[in-house]
């Protein structure tokens, strides 16, 4: 058994109610107040066009500047801090996007298993729907992020047809293309476990490419594992944390620092290399 840091501790505390934490957040997001901030970023995805959008979504000011053939300064430095110190942690316990597939993931019915190849598939989107498409072809292409998000069509689409059907209004329907991919979005997230962030999201790409760099990490003591493989059936996401335990598909729920043997971690870049246990003296004959 290997000793927890007082991080770990905090952490382990702090696991069964990690949903609580996500709806927390979603207090940030969706701001009841109204104090609208767009012209700030959040370090999460959510639609900035969603009536109760506090601010704005950084993956969406990516896309909209790259339109403009302009460096998105603000944005891009925001998610940099944010990721250089967090990692996907951010996806594992603060994106509103997150916990709407996780609280779909609680449906009791049979899931497929994600291969891991096809979260490769998040830097298409990043450099294709983000920054390619919107640089070459403009805001007004079919691919461009915003015309084939999720979150934009249940954030924004689905509030202006409830307020116009409230009101008596003809009802604004999203195009045929906008409606296949909500429809296959919600089918995929109560038969598979979180399809958007492990296989497609953007913001999801870039976290994940610094959780080997990020100030905040996973240790793995592996000199004290036992090869129980507790840490994968904890992991959801089809990680493999005995083997790696920063890697990009990491969505950094935490769960796996509950193994037996405790020898999955939270760490920061500041704490020494865990030394190999010295090995006991034979007693005295």
């Amino acid at each position: 058994m290997v000793n927890k840091s007082k991080l770990q501790q905090f952490i382990l505390k702090l696991l069964p109610h990690r949903l609580w934490v996500q709806v927390g957040f979603l207090l940030v997001w969706l701001d009841p107040l109204a104090m609208r901030m767009h012209t700030m970023c959040s370090p999460v995805f959510h639609c900035y066009a969603c009536p109760l959008a506090t601010f704005a979504c950084p993956i969406g000011v990516i896309a909209q500047f790259s339109a403009l053939h302009m460096f998105p300064f603000i944005a891009i430095g925001l998610l940099l801090i944010v990721a250089g110190t967090l990692g996907s942690i951010i996806c594992g316990w603060v994106c509103p996007f997150g916990l709407l597939q996780d609280l779909a993931a609680k449906v009791p019915i049979k899931r497929f298993k994600i291969p891991r190849w096809m979260g490769y598939f998040r830097y298409v989107m990043l450099f294709g729907a983000v920054i390619l498409v919107p640089y070459f072809f403009g805001e007004e292409s079919a691919l461009f992020i915003c015309r084939i998000c999720p979150a934009g069509f249940l954030e924004k689409a689905v509030p202006d047809m409830a307020t116009a059907a409230v009101k008596g209004n003809p009802i604004p329907w999203p195009n045929a293309i906008k409606i296949t991919i909500i429809v296959v979005f919600l089918a995929a997230i109560f038969v598979t476990i979180r399809p958007w962030c492990r296989i497609l999201c953007p913001l999801g790409a870039i976290f994940g490419f610094f959780n080997r760099f990020s100030f905040f990490s996973m240790k793995l003591e592996d000199h004290s594992c036992t090869q129980c493989g507790k840490c994968r059936t904890l992991c959801q996401y089809g990680g493999t944390p005995d083997k790696a335990a920063n890697t990009d598909n990491c969505l950094r729920c935490l769960e796996c620092t509950k193994c037996g043997p405790g020898v999955l971690q939270t760490s920061t870049i500041f704490e020494a290399e865990t030394e190999e246990p010295t090995k006991e003296k034979s007693p005295k004959e």
